[in-house]
C-alpha cells in the first residue's frame, strides 16, 4: 500500500492517522495499491466538479479511478486520485457536529471505495457502501 497526500493549498495538519485508516481499508477489502489524495480549496473543487460531473458548484470529494473498466494494465496497482475540499471538509464537520478527523476520514474512505468500485447511485448501493463506510471507521475507532 502507498498514498500520497499532496496539500496545494498550505493545510499544513498532522494527517498521519489517514496512513492507519487507508491500510485498513484495503486490507478489510482485500486489496493494495498506490493512491494519491489531494487536498484543494473550493474554487478548485468547483472547477473539477464543473468539468468532469457538468456541476457548477463546489462539492466535499472527488474520486478518479486510473482503471474504471480495467482496461489499464499495470504491474502494480494503481488506483488513482482522492480530491478533497478542506475548506468545505472543514464546514461539514461543523454542521454535522463531528471532529475534522471524523469528517476527512469519512471522506477519505468515501473516496477509496469509489477507487474500489463502490458506488451509491441507487438506494441497494447506497447502502452498501454507506454500511461499509461507518463500519470501516468504528472498527479504527473514528467517531463523532
Amino acid at each position: 500500500m502507498s498514498f500520497e497526500i499532496i496539500d496545494e493549498f498550505g493545510y499544513k495538519n498532522d494527517y498521519s492517522y489517514l496512513n492507519k485508516l487507508i491500510e485498513h481499508t484495503l486490507k478489510k477489502l482485500d486489496t493494495s495499491g498506490i493512491l494519491s489524495i489531494i487536498f484543494i480549496d473550493d474554487n478548485k473543487m468547483q472547477n473539477l466538479n464543473k468539468t468532469y460531473r457538468g456541476i457548477d458548484s463546489t462539492t466535499d470529494v472527488l474520486s478518479f479511478a486510473l482503471n474504471d473498466d480495467n482496461t489499464v494494465k499495470t504491474e502494480i496497482n494503481v488506483l488513482g486520485d482522492i480530491y478533497i475540499s478542506i475548506p468545505k471538509m472543514i464546514s461539514q464537520a461543523h454542521e454535522y457536529n463531528h471532529s475534522e478527523k471524523r469528517e476527512l476520514s469519512f471522506l477519505t474512505v468515501h473516496g477509496l471505495l469509489h477507487l474500489l468500485g463502490y458506488d451509491h447511485q441507487n438506494k441497494d448501493e447506497e447502502k452498501i457502501m454507506f454500511d461499509l463506510q461507518e463500519e470501516i471507521l468504528n472498527e479504527e475507532g473514528i467517531t463523532k
